[in-house]
């Protein structure tokens, strides 16, 4: 282990103890299913599927693919999985391959109202070669859905490809199906952020009225960094030739060998997530989430959508006209990292959002509880009062050499840094496995 890798290996694991892992989109992996992705299994080329490889020597292969699929069809419930997606992009783009020419309509949530850039947004793939039609929220930060009936209507698209990655409400899938039926569309839901929910029973599940489900198996699944694509008994019943036009969309239409560790990584948390221990947790990421929204509101923060019903908040700055750099850049030196993002109706550019985006679900599997929340709550509080004096120039110009002397001056924040502290003190108590 002499290379430099190992080296910085060893200090991102050290950052990793020392901090508290507050981005939604993120988790820790079980040891097991590292082991799996660190695997020989990396060797092997694996082009095409079990029992129709295009090189010899896939006989064992073929069965971890196999099992990780029959896995997850019996976790979801569902006739076909391909679970040889690299990740959930690449999973969104083979789903509109398999669905739609170019041209066709698409719609689907704007990213600054917390939809994802592969649902349609202008500088993707989604939003370049199809005609997108995406919705917002109101003012409050709720869908409207009486509005999305009517531009659904209107557009008629072929594709309503429905998800969140910043939204903290519950979506209504049966609304989304029912209204993806009225218009002949395709309903795919993009369940990435809250698929370990929905298998906890703490979200509501898309199952029954969407034809495609994609997710990542990343986030609140705990896995590795991959995606699946589902097929629903819904989707076989529209078409039942779109578990094969799904799974040529991704091989050989996007993709090539797929990357057999980390089906293998798969299929192991999709293992640990059919325990009863699994669904506890994700029962403790909901009650965590709400737990810290309600501190941080009491204390008057003002968040998107009035809090939250999944594992997510989004801390609405403007109120405090601050940015969103500058605050999770505090935080990150205080040892709490989140990320800037986005709020409905933002008047400010993606690149300096008016807010930060937060969530539980890595700091719950380490073990932390309500109790915890609050504490991290209080943290959070006393970090935006400290740089409530560092506001973001109004001159575009001026923010990249304001922002760069803000990081510089920050670094050395005895106060930030002394709250850094007690989050490693707090770290200690609940140690990664």
């Amino acid at each position: 282990m002499s290379d430099k890798v190992f080296e910085l290996v060893k200090k991102e694991k050290k950052r990793q103890e020392n901090t508290l892992a507050m981005i939604p989109s993120e988790n820790y992996a079980s040891k097991a299913v590292r082991e799996a992705v660190g695997s020989v299994l990396m060797n092997k080329y694996a082009e095409g599927y079990p029992g129709k490889r295009y090189y010899q020597g896939n006989k064992i292969i073929d069965e971890i693919e196999n099992l990780a699929i029959e896995r997850a069809k019996k976790i979801f419930k569902v006739p076909h999985v391909n679970v040889q997606p690299y990740s959930g992009s690449p999973a969104n783009s083979e789903v509109l391959f398999a669905l739609c020419n170019t041209g066709d309509t698409v719609m689907g949530m704007k990213l600054s109202a917390g939809g994802h850039l592969t649902h349609g947004h202008d500088i993707t793939f989604s939003g370049k070669y199809f005609k997108s039609v995406q919705f917002g929220l109101d003012e409050k930060g709720f869908l409207n859905y009486k509005q999305i009936t009517a531009q659904a209507k209107l557009e008629k698209p072929k594709v309503m490809l429905i998800g969140t990655t910043a939204y903290p409400l519950a979506l209504d899938w049966k609304f989304f199906g029912e209204i993806a039926d009225s218009i002949g569309a395709w309903l795919v839901a993009d369940i990435s952020h809250v698929v370990g929910l929905i298998i906890a029973g703490v979200y509501p599940s898309p199952f029954p009225y969407a034809h495609i489900v994609t997710t990542t198996t990343h986030k609140t699944l705990r896995g590795p960094r991959g995606a699946m694509i589902l097929v629903t008994k819904k989707g076989v019943k529209k078409d039942p030739d779109l578990p094969t036009k799904i799974d040529k969309a991704v091989f050989p239409g996007m993709q090539g060998g797929p990357h057999e560790n980390a089906i293998a990584g798969i299929a192991v948390c999709l293992n640990e997530a059919s325990k009863t221990s699994f669904k506890a947790y994700g029962k403790q990421v909901v009650k965590n989430a709400k737990a810290l929204a309600s501190t941080l509101q009491s204390s008057g923060l003002t968040l998107v959508g009035g809090g939250t019903e999944s594992h997510l908040l989004v801390i609405d700055l403007r109120p405090e006209k601050l940015s969103g750099n500058v605050v999770a850049e505090a935080l990150e030196i205080a040892g709490i990292i989140v990320n800037k993002n986005s709020v409905p109706n933002d008047h400010m550019p993606p690149i300096y959002p008016s807010g930060v985006r937060l969530g539980t679900p890595a700091i719950t599997t380490r073990g932390m509880k309500e109790k915890e929340m609050k504490q991290i709550a209080g943290w959070i509080l006393k970090v935006i009062e400290h740089v409530e004096i560092y506001k973001l120039p109004e001159n575009i110009k001026a923010r990249g050499t304001f922002m760069k002397a803000y990081k510089d001056k920050i670094s050395k924040d005895k106060f930030l840094l002394d709250i850094a502290k007690e989050v490693q003190s707090l770290c200690k108590k609940f140690p990664l496995k």
